[in-house]
């Protein structure tokens, strides 16, 4: 190693490392090259984390205001439909009563004027009762696609704290015996299928995750003619 001697005004020795500074320099480029290399293995790891927590925020948010769109427009249509007079649900003019065409209406024009894929859906001309289901999956829809159900004859306790719908629209058992008072309604349930961004990417991570294929909202209203 080439050493440069010189002195101090004292007269000690003072012995100079030129290329032992020029050492430590590279030595510490080096480091600062590792610590880069470092941070770029995390950030690779780290990212497929950052993508499936990003997707999850969206999609989960778009999940849930979309849900909350169609519970605005089932309440719609069921009290469009409750307060139409009921006199005709015993022998409509046509396939089904006009207050059913109007539930059913409003449903359809909302997802088609708010560019949502209706399916191509139609109202059911096969009643059940008093119950008309209708189920499409055409315009590209995937299944289980977009199922309307409209009960006219819903009913439930009239001690009921509140109005229970579930995903049939079909009545909850009555268990009051003859004493118990009956409140007729109208309950609307519209099933949508909803094609979750999340599952798939949690699947390129190895990860099995279940979600419910479509989103389920129901709603009931008193009759009141």
């Amino acid at each position: 190693m080439d050493k440069r001697v010189g002195a101090r005004t004292n007269g000690e020795q003072v012995i100079r490392l030129p290329h032992c500074r020029v050492g430590l320099s590279r030595l510490a480029r080096s480091g600062w090259r590792d610590d880069r290399a470092a941070q770029l293995v995390e950030f690779a790891v780290a990212l497929p984390l950052l993508v499936l927590f990003v997707v999850g925020i969206f999609d989960f948010s778009n999940a849930f205001t979309f849900k909350q769109k169609l519970t605005n427009i089932s309440r719609d249509a069921a009290r469009v439909a409750a307060g139409d007079p009921a006199s005709d649900l015993r022998s409509p003019s046509t396939f089904a009563p006009a207050s059913v065409i109007d539930a059913f209406q409003i449903i359809d024009n909302y997802l088609v004027a708010n560019n949502i894929n209706d399916c191509g859906i139609n109202l059911s001309s096969s009643p059940t009762g008093l119950t008309w289901t209708s189920t499409a999956t055409g315009n590209g829809c995937p299944n289980p696609g977009l199922t309307i159900v409209i009960n006219r004859g819903y009913y439930f306790s009239s001690g009921a704290a509140t109005q229970p719908a579930n995903v049939n629209c079909q009545p909850p058992a009555l268990t009051g015996g003859s004493t118990q008072t009956e409140v007729i309604g109208t309950c609307v349930s519209i099933q949508y299928v909803y094609p979750w961004r999340f599952g798939r990417i949690a699947s390129v991570l190895g990860a099995n995750t279940v979600l419910p294929s479509t989103i389920t909202v129901a709603a009931v209203a008193m009759n009141e003619n």
